[in-house]
């Protein structure tokens, strides 16, 4: 009980045939196939691409050095009480 024996898989093998018919079962299993040939070709790409390592590790340039004429001063004012 529960299981599917080979006469329930026959019996939807035929239903699905009815329902969708021959050209449509071969359309999508030819789409299946070249969806799964895309996606090996992808990973082999990415297996074949040089690795770089994330942006955190990359060395970072020094900043600026800041000049305070050059910054705005802002006043007590300018701030939102709480």
């Amino acid at each position: 009980m529960g299981g599917l024996s080979l006469p329930h898989l026959i019996v939807l093998a035929l239903v699905v045939l009815i329902l969708f018919g021959r050209g449509r079962i071969s359309d999508m299993m030819g789409d299946f196939g070249k969806g799964i040939k895309s996606f090996k070709e992808g990973m082999a790409d990415e297996n074949n691409r040089p690795v770089t390592p994330p942006p955190s590790q990359l060395p970072q340039a020094a900043p600026p050095p800041a000049d305070p004429a050059a910054q705005p001063v802002q006043s007590e004012n300018q701030w939102p009480k709480v």
